[in-house]
């Protein structure tokens, strides 16, 4: 025992990691500790002098584009009314536990753990097919289903396989801020469509597009919900003027009064509509799982782009995603978040409307925020930052405008995420805050 500890103490002198002084033992050497070990230090250079120019060679800076800021602290506030997050506390961490254990059984490792090059689960691929699309009476077969790293991705590889510099793509005007980013990098031409209570208006600007991007479940940011004939008539224009509509269907599963209105996609006919779904606002935005659905054409080339970028979204994540589906998980938790966000909903209008009554609010029967314009003279960059002193998260809207001079009396409400009985609270002294500012 003493030569296998005297040999160890004598490997570790001979690694670096301790040195020996005569009649006193063995030390920890101070370069480990300083992290120099075998190493000459060297003394830094000025990048101006000696390093080459990075940001000379950016082809696009993302970092100074417009978008919507979140404190990553946000947690630590007690009024977070911010968009996209969920609630922790009404995640079903058994059943996705359970889940996710069954994923790591070595039969299911056996089939994730190697290199899928290309593939999607089966099993993942299945579930969408019978039962996520269905309800939204979407048919498809698993060759037109293509798995994304969240609805972002899929935009990402469409706007990287459709647009171009002569690519007029129309955009709701307010819109969504990330996506207006993802086809801005490809120099694509951005027209943008007004939008009214009824969503995105079909007037004589479609007609200038190769593309329309929608948000007709719940437009982003107005939450308002486009009506069927519109959707009818949208269809109608897109073949009349030659046009592919992209489908962003996310948060159609909340609807809070009446029953949820049709996909475009399951009224298209023609062909022409590429549909967007994601997980992020019922499982957990975390999870970054999404899919696209489109012809056979499309979603062979998407994969082809697709494996360039990453192969394929972590095939264990696909796996416990679609065990969660089989098992009913999935519809047991929307329902939850129905109910949930339904409750802070109510107590949100009601909040606004007693609190807030000269603001206007879009009319939103479902989703999980609220779309407030303020007073004329207000500043919502202004709000937002007297408001976080307070406590309070708010979303301000002029990021979501296109236009060098965007209207600044806008700002988003978000429920997902606080408790209920935070909202009136925070919506009170938020509306203080307000009327101090106006």
């Amino acid at each position: 025992a003493r030569n296998t500890v005297v040999l160890a103490y004598q490997h570790l002198v001979d690694e670096g990691y301790l040195v020996a002084r005569e009649r006193s033992g063995y030390y920890v050497n101070e370069d480990i500790l300083a992290g120099r070990v075998n190493a000459e230090a060297v003394e830094p250079h000025s990048g101006d002098m000696f390093g080459p120019d990075w940001s000379s060679r950016f082809r696009t800076t993302p970092s100074r584009w417009r978008q919507i800021v979140k404190p990553k602290d946000w947690l630590n506030y007690p009024y977070p009314f911010i968009y996209g997050q969920c609630d922790l506390a009404l995640f079903p961490v058994a059943d996705w536990r359970e889940c996710s254990r069954r994923a790591l059984s070595v039969g299911a490792i056996r089939g994730w753990a190697r290199d899928s090059i290309d593939s999607d689960d089966a099993q993942l691929l299945e579930q969408i097919h019978t039962r996520l699309l269905p309800r939204r009476g979407v048919w498809a077969s698993s060759d037109e289903i293509l798995i994304t790293v969240g609805a972002q991705h899929a935009l990402y590889l469409l706007a990287n396989l459709f647009f171009g510099k002569q690519t007029v793509v129309g955009f709701e005007d307010p819109g969504y801020v990330d996506a207006r980013s993802i086809f801005g990098m490809t120099s694509a031409r951005i027209l943008g469509l007004s939008v009214d209570e009824s969503g995105l208006i079909p007037d004589e600007k479609l007609d200038q597009c190769d593309y329309i991007y929608v948000t007709p479940s719940h437009q982003s940011p107005t939450t308002v919900t486009m009506p069927l004939e519109r959707r009818h008539e949208l269809l109608a224009r897109s073949v009349d003027s030659d046009f592919v509509i992209i489908e962003d269907d996310y948060e159609s599963e909340f609807n809070y009064v009446g029953q949820p209105t049709p996909a475009l996609k399951s009224l298209d006919h023609s062909g022409r509509v590429v549909y967007v779904g994601s997980l992020s606002k019922t499982l957990a935005p975390g999870l970054r799982l999404g899919y696209m659905v489109g012809p056979k054409e499309l979603i062979t080339e998407a994969r082809a782009l697709r494996r360039l970028m990453l192969r394929h979204p972590p095939a264990n994540n696909e796996r416990a995603v679609a065990l969660f589906l089989s098992l009913g998980h999935h519809d047991s938790l929307v329902r939850r978040l129905s109910h949930a966000y339904k409750e802070r909903w109510q107590v949100m209008g009601q909040a606004l409307a007693r609190y807030l009554p000269e603001s206007a609010r879009m009319p939103a029967f479902g989703g999980t925020s609220y779309w407030v314009k303020g007073p004329d003279s207000l500043d919502t960059r202004v709000l937002a930052e007297r408001a976080a002193e307070q406590g309070i998260l708010i979303e301000p809207g002029d990021v979501f405008f296109l236009g060098e001079n965007p209207p600044k009396n806008y700002f988003r409400l978000g429920f997902s995420s606080i408790p209920v009985d935070h909202i009136e609270p925070g919506i009170q002294t938020l509306a203080d805050i307000v009327h101090d500012l106006a």
